[in-house]
C-alpha cells in the first residue's frame, strides 16, 4: 500500500493506493501536515511506502518522522521518467510537470498528449507520440488572477470565483468574473487550437483544483480528472521501482 503526497503551492493533496487502485484522497493545509499524515497512517496501517512530489516550500526532514514505519521516496530530476526530456532547461522543469508527463505517457501510450493543470498556475505540458517531452506554457491560475486584481489596484474587490452570467459584465463584480473566468477558458481553448494546428490528433487531459470548474465551459473535448497528478505520482513511483 502506498501514500502519494503532492505538496503544492497552497495546499497538500494525498492519496492512498493499493497497486493502481485509488482508495481515498485527503486535502489539507501545510500547517496540518504532521497531524494529517499521522491520522492517515493510523487509518491505513498497511502503508509501507510514501512517495512525495513537491513544488511548494517544505522541509524534507519533516517526513523523516515517518521513516521508522515506512520508506520515503522523493521524486526529483534524478528520478527515471518514461520519456525523453527535450526541455532546453531540464533542471528548471517543475517536478509536478514531470510527474504529469509521466502519467500521460504511461496511461495513453503511442499518442500525442497535452496535459493542462489548472491550479495556482495553469501549466501546459506536451508529450508527443514518440514519448518526447517538448515543453508547454505557464500562466496565472484563476485564484491568482482574482488576487492580482485586488492587490494591484486601489478599488477592485477580492472575489470568490463564480461563473459569469454574461460575457458583458454589467457591474464591477460581474466584469471581474467575466474577465477572469471567460479569459481563462478562452486562453485554454486558444492554446488547444494552436496545438491542433500543429498536431492532427492528441488527447487532452485536464487536471488540478479548477479542473471540474472549467471542464464544462471548454468547447474542446477533454479528459477531466482532478486526481490525475496523484495517480501519475503513483505510476512514477512504480516506474522507478521497476
Amino acid at each position: 500500500m502506498l501514500l502519494a503526497i503532492d505538496v503544492g503551492n497552497t495546499r497538500i493533496k494525498t492519496a492512498v493506493f493499493e497497486d493502481n487502485t485509488l482508495l481515498e484522497v485527503f486535502v489539507f493545509d501545510k500547517k496540518e501536515m504532521i497531524e494529517k499524515l499521522e491520522f492517515i497512517l493510523e487509518q491505513y496501517s498497511k502503508i509501507k511506502s510514501i512517495v512525495v512530489a513537491s513544488v511548494g516550500n517544505i522541509d524534507k526532514s519533516v517526513f523523516l518522522t515517518f521513516e521508522k514505519t515506512t520508506s520515503i521516496h522523493f521524486i526529483s530530476h534524478q528520478s527515471q521518467f518514461p520519456f525523453d526530456n527535450l526541455y532546453s532547461t531540464p533542471k528548471t522543469l517543475g517536478i509536478d510537470r514531470l510527474v504529469l508527463a509521466t502519467g500521460a505517457t504511461l496511461q495513453f501510450p503511442n499518442q500525442n498528449r497535452l496535459v493542462i493543470d489548472a491550479g495556482t498556475c495553469i501549466t501546459y505540458d506536451f508529450v508527443d507520440e514518440y514519448n518526447q517531452y517538448l515543453g508547454g506554457a505557464i500562466s496565472p491560475g484563476i485564484r491568482l488572477r482574482y488576487e492580482s486584481l485586488h492587490q494591484f489596484t486601489a478599488k477592485l474587490p477580492l472575489l470568490t470565483k463564480a461563473y459569469p452570467e454574461y460575457v458583458i459584465g454589467n457591474s464591477t463584480e460581474e466584469s471581474i468574473h467575466s474577465g477572469i473566468v471567460n479569459g481563462v477558458t478562452l486562453e485554454i481553448d486558444g492554446f488547444i487550437e494552436q496545438y491542433k494546428a500543429q498536431y492532427a490528433k492528441f488527447i487532452i487531459i485536464l487536471t488540478g483544483g479548477d479542473a471540474e470548474f472549467l471542464a464544462k465551459r471548454l468547447k474542446n473535448t477533454i479528459f477531466a480528472n482532478s486526481n490525475f497528478l496523484l495517480e501519475s505520482l503513483n505510476q512514477t513511483f512504480q516506474y522507478n521501482q521497476k
